[in-house]
């Protein structure tokens, strides 16, 4: 059964694309059939891959779809997607612009939402906001998940410091991190990359838990 995994954040920069891509990626090297769709009109995933295939000379048949759709009609993509064809994972990066009702209908979609954030006071405040703006979904669909992922964390930062910062968010905070790290920030869409796993597992741990 296919499972749809959505990033959302209420502006850009957060890291719902570089997560995306990275989860996309390790889904894709571990063996499992994944689809992951931008909603930002720009289609910059789609336009790297065109690149990296042009360099590297990959075959594309080989390598997961990249999609493209739009904030109002991202929902209805996805249902026509979980029907028609036999994915196990598909991956949407949502653009940072997104209506509440965009927001709304892409949740009733997904089986899971990640929001990731830093521990800056500006990124934490968009995280509330989001979390919040989640709440019309998550009481029409009460087992959607919703995961808090710290992102660009400093390695020196220790788990309590992070635990604490996110303490007052009503969404599960993911034991896991994604360090400040270039490898994180200069993804490809075509080779995942090795220290994302453990970031991946628990994501999919806490998806599939009851």
């Amino acid at each position: 059964m296919t499972k749809i995994i959505s990033f959302i954040s209420r502006k850009g920069g957060t890291g719902k694309t570089t997560n995306a891509i990275n989860l996309a990626t390790m889904l894709h090297s571990l063996g499992h059939k994944v689809a992951l769709i931008e909603t930002d009109t720009n289609y910059t995933l789609n336009t790297l891959r065109k690149l990296e295939v042009f360099k590297s000379g990959a075959k594309e048949n080989s390598l997961f779809e990249i999609l493209g759709s739009e904030d109002a009609k991202i929902a209805d993509d996805l249902a026509e997607l979980r029907t028609s064809k036999s994915y196990d994972f598909i991956i949407v990066d949502s653009a940072g612009k997104t209506t509440d009702e965009g927001i709304k209908k892409l949740c009733l979609q997904s089986d899971g939402v990640i929001v990731p954030t830093s521990l800056t006071q500006n990124d934490l405040l968009v995280t509330y906001q989001t979390i919040e703006d989640l709440s019309p979904a998550r009481e029409l669909k009460s087992e959607l998940k919703i995961m808090v992922l710290p992102n660009r964390i400093h390695s020196l930062t220790g788990s309590k410091t992070i635990m604490d910062a996110l303490d007052n968010l009503d969404a599960h905070i993911l034991e896991v991190t994604v360090p400040q790290k270039n490898l994180f920030v200069n993804f490809s869409t075509i080779m995942a990359e090795k220290e994302y796993l453990k970031i991946a597992q628990e994501i999919i741990k806490e998806l599939n838990h009851g």
